[in-house]
């Protein structure tokens, strides 16, 4: 019985080759869909799960009570693991390390700039990378070690063996590789090519010795002996700050290391989402793709329903069940979906490198994963079943005297059931074309927001090395101006568009000592607001020549609004148990969030917190290639032993806007998709109308009918489909915009625009999408339809 089903199942398809061809591309670009979708949500979800003890591993957040917002970030102080370790219950490791730095690794004329962290001895306890080579009980407690990633170890040696061997770090360190590690997967938060011993870092940043409680300078990271001492844990690190130092007001928490790249967005404390809001958009897309892809293929087999009533009214009479009917149309379905499987799967193949270079990432498909062939499989199955489930049904249903009779099937249910799939089909394509139109218009809006400063033809350079002498960064400067490359230079203590450098230890006359003020803090050179194009409110700019500013400040718009100052120049401020005199107001520009509102920030010399970045406004008169060429030669005469390492503002600046763009992105691509598949449905339907009322069109033709005339008989019943699908649409897509934009606090205000472009591009889409058939139809010689009458 199979065999024959399969026999008819292959004749049904290669009789209506058309239908066959749309069904299939239909169900294969949408599996293609699915697939990709999911192989990314499936990524994002793996991030940090790859460790033995990943599941009882936790970052240490401080939440800090400032501008009467809560605060909390991944930073804490040195101090912080030892105290764990020492004081609360249930911990196995507690261990301390820097964020990824950019640091040259060299071995005689080979210098490379890597990631490189410093961690103690318990990183690598809690976190059991793969090594190669080495005692992993023995890494990371001599000062003058370092520890590789294979591939860092390929670089810098080839085929050699590189245990023993030294590496020099930043020109000043002579470390010898103690152990070679397996590379760090991509789906790792915690990023780096080598690991160094804390001792190290304490060697070369003195000041990091101190155990400080108000410094907030490394990640801590807990692994506990058993997730049952989770809740005491937790409760004893809530006041673990207030113990230790007087008058903190900052409270800590354990946050499980697995859901910290998902889940790293914190409103009053508590960890409220993050990027796994998109990873539930992406998911939610994908199997609206596929059911898409299924509405169309219920619909098409319903069309052709007339088509195959005899031959269900003959398999009937001569004994057939409808039990066996029914699974004859879902094994002819399944079939279906298994040819459209083998397509997608193809299509998934040929786009992934696109799509890797699309999002930055490497996603590959594991053919000996039983995971992925089991839930590819499932998938088809699945698909195949919804696919097929309502043709089955309606198809074994006829009657069999009525059919073999010759008498016309009413078809009243089936076409307002396909009705209603041509509304959910366009309800969701309404949906994303004004999702997508609202996230392009945010960010351009927030784009196109005045930031504060100039960022077109800004650049900056790191300091390194030699670089970061006092004599040095003066000469710099001077050949820089000479040598007519740039017309503004100026010193910044980090990179112009990050975050970070932060404190609630500043008090002035009239504070309330109860509240708690958080302030960016940054140092600058002379020339800081020529050089970035912003300007001063009122008062003068630090200047750093001599030492006579050594204790002077320059504020923003938004301290001297946080601070209620009503006459801001000569206000004196106690920062850092240190007093200052405020002598200028800067006007207000971005720095860490483009989204948010700009931050309390105080400037002071570069000489007291060390400059990190030098800032050059590149000469408009001059070639950029030109410049930027005389500029790397300059600082390579002034450091010669290190890369060149510069970038463009503007650049930097575009990233902030990664995740929204990610998601406009695939949103535009996978929304197309969506619609494409939509229209092959609509395609294939007109098809099947324009070819049962052929008689009816050529009758009207014969009668007087021009062919706009007919051309608007056939298209005016799925515009009235689309127009409704809108209806139900719009009211959807405005709670989803209206909860994505709340999440900003510059946004733009919804607008009918993206309503209009929905509605607009919809309707435009199903006019060509039919009218392609249509117009064949319309234009047919009326003749060839009514001769056989």
């Amino acid at each position: 019985m199979f065999k024959i089903n399969l026999k008819i199942a292959l004749r049904n398809l290669w009789k209506n080759k058309g239908f066959s061809l749309i069904n299939i591309g239909g169900l294969a670009i949408g599996l293609a869909s699915c697939m990709l979708l999911l192989l990314y949500v499936a990524y994002e979800w793996s991030f940090d799960k790859g460790f033995t003890n990943s599941d009882k591993t936790y970052v240490v957040y401080q939440n800090s009570p400032a501008n009467g917002k809560i605060f909390s970030w991944a930073w804490t102080p040195n101090a912080m693991a030892e105290e764990i370790a020492a004081k609360i219950p249930g911990v196995k490791y507690a261990s301390h390390n820097t964020y990824s730095s950019t640091k040259l690794v060299s071995v005689g004329e080979k210098r490379i700039n890597l990631r490189a962290n410093f961690a103690d001895q318990y990183f690598l306890k809690i976190f059991d990378y793969k090594f190669i080579k080495g005692n992993p009980e023995q890494v990371l407690k001599n000062v003058n070690s370092i520890v590789l990633t294979k591939s860092l170890a390929e670089k810098l040696f080839g085929n050699e063996d590189p245990m023993n061997k030294t590496v020099k770090l930043d020109n000043q360190d002579v470390l010898k590789v103690e152990a070679v590690i397996e590379d760090v997967p991509a789906n790792n938060t915690l990023t780096f090519e080598c690991l160094m011993p804390w001792s190290l870092f304490e060697k070369k940043e003195p000041w990091a010795k101190d155990k400080n409680w108000g410094n907030n300078m490394c990640l801590t990271v807990v692994q506990l002996k058993d997730n049952s001492y989770f809740d005491k844990a937790n409760s004893l690190m809530k006041d673990i700050y207030k113990r230790n130092q007087q008058g903190q007001v900052s409270e800590a928490l354990l946050h499980p290391y697995t859901k910290w790249h998902l889940f790293d967005d914190f409103q009053n404390g508590k960890s409220v989402g993050g990027k796994i809001e998109q990873l539930k958009i992406f998911l939610l897309l994908a199997f609206c793709i596929l059911l898409i892809a299924c509405v169309n293929f219920m619909n098409l087999s319903t069309a052709r329903s007339e088509r195959r009533a005899k031959e269900v009214g003959i398999r009937k009479a001569i004994g057939s069940t409808r039990k066996s009917l029914i699974g004859q149309f879902l094994l002819e379905s399944i079939f279906i979906t298994l040819v459209s499987g083998v397509l997608a799967f193809i299509l998934v193949e040929v786009s992934l490198p696109y799509f890797n270079n699309l999002l930055a990432i490497k996603l590959q498909i594991d053919y000996k994963n039983i995971t992925f062939w089991s839930t590819f499989l499932g998938l088809m199955v699945f698909t195949g079943f919804i696919a097929g489930s309502y043709p089955a049904l309606y198809l074994s249903s006829f009657e069999p005297i009525k059919v073999l009779k010759g008498l016309k099937i009413k078809t009243d249910s089936s076409v307002s059931i396909r009705k209603v799939l041509v509304v959910v089909q366009f309800v969701f394509a309404a949906c994303l074309i004004v999702c997508t139109t609202v996230i392009y218009l945010q960010i351009r809006y927030v784009k196109n927001k005045p930031i504060g400063y100039d960022k077109s033809n800004l650049v900056q350079i790191a300091i390194q090395g030699r670089m970061s002498e006092e004599s040095k960064m003066d000469l710099l400067k001077a050949q820089l101006l000479k040598s007519g490359a740039v017309t503004a230079v100026s010193y910044f203590s980090k990179d112009l568009t990050e975050g970070g450098n932060n404190t609630t230890s500043v008090h002035w006359a009239g504070k309330d000592e109860n509240e708690s003020i958080l302030f960016n803090h940054r140092g600058v050179s002379d020339d800081f607001i020529k050089t970035i194009g912003t300007e001063m409110v009122s008062g003068r700019e630090i200047s750093t020549i001599t030492k006579k500013d050594s204790n002077s400040v320059m504020l923003n718009e938004s301290a001297v609004k946080m601070m209620k100052l009503k006459n801001p120049i000569g206000a004196k401020i106690k920062f850092w148990d240190g007093d200052k005199i405020n002598v200028g107001v800067v006007k207000d520009f971005v720095v860490e969030d483009a989204y948010q509102k700009v931050a309390p920030m105080i400037f002071m010399p570069t000489y007291l917190s060390g400059a990190q970045v030098v800032i050059v406004r590149l000469n408009p008169a001059q070639n950029i290639s030109k410049s930027i060429s005389e500029i790397d030669a300059l600082v390579k005469g002034i450091e010669p032993d290190y890369p060149v390492n510069r970038k463009f503002v503007d650049e930097s600046f575009e990233l902030k806007f990664a995740n929204e763009k990610l998601l406009g992105t695939l949103s535009n691509w996978f929304g197309g998709f969506a619609i494409f598949i939509s229209c092959l449905g609509l395609l294939g339907l007109a098809l099947f109308m324009a070819e049962q009322r052929k008689k009816e069109i050529s009758i009207r033709k014969v009668l007087g009918a021009s062919t706009g005339n007919i051309l608007t008989l056939l298209n005016k019943d799925f515009i009235k489909l689309v127009a409704i699908a809108n209806v139900i649409a719009f009211p959807l897509a405005y709670i989803i915009i209206n909860k994505w934009l709340s999440a900003f606090e510059y946004r733009i205000s919804i607008s009918a625009l993206p309503f209009l472009v929905a509605i607009s591009l919809s309707v435009l889409i199903a006019v060509l999408t039919v009218s392609i058939q249509s117009v064949k139809v319309a234009k047919a010689n009326p003749v060839d339809a009514l001769k056989y009458e």
